[in-house]
């Protein structure tokens, strides 16, 4: 036997913000560990975790991941964790430095795009630098993508 289980495939993703895309613009995205205790590990390998409404922001010298939702592992008892606690972002102090300054000086958000276990079977969490899309920008953005898919579609059929 190889070691690995079965369902522990390349990038596991257990949770996707996928409106983050559409409500930021995203300028750089960066792999982050994230520190967990274990009944939170339990939780994210079941797939019950939320980072829709999460963010990412300083806090001291550090990054901590604010407002993400991994519920309580049932068979965990009085072990468990809180669900909405903050969560630390194990970064370099070169990136922690750079998001920081993005942050406060030029009114950047980080937002969790996905959260996954990587090869090694690590938690991981996909960070974005991005800045707030006005309306006007959503409905531009949706017209282009719907008009690419159009496109896309009417060259399908020439084709």
């Amino acid at each position: 036997m190889s070691g690995k289980s079965k369902n522990a495939s390349p990038n596991r993703v257990v949770a996707d913000n996928r409106k983050a895309r559409f409500n930021y613009e995203i300028i750089d995205t960066v792999e982050a560990g994230i520190a967990l205790t274990g009944t939170e590990v339990k939780s994210l390998r079941a797939n019950k975790v939320t980072i829709g409404e999460s963010y990412a922001g300083p806090s001291g010298n550090e990054i901590f991941l604010f407002n993400a939702n991994i519920p309580e592992y049932l068979q965990a008892n009085r072990f468990n964790h809180e669900p909405r606690r903050p969560r630390r972002l194990l970064l370099h102090k070169r990136q922690i430095d750079k998001f920081i300054g993005a942050t406060q000086r030029e009114g950047f958000t980080l937002i969790p795009l996905k959260l996954y276990f990587n090869e090694r079977g690590r938690a991981k969490v996909e960070i974005g630098l991005g800045r707030g899309r006005q309306l006007h920008d959503k409905r531009e953005e949706a017209k282009k993508k719907d008009w690419d898919r159009e496109r896309a579609r009417l060259m399908r059929l020439k084709g």
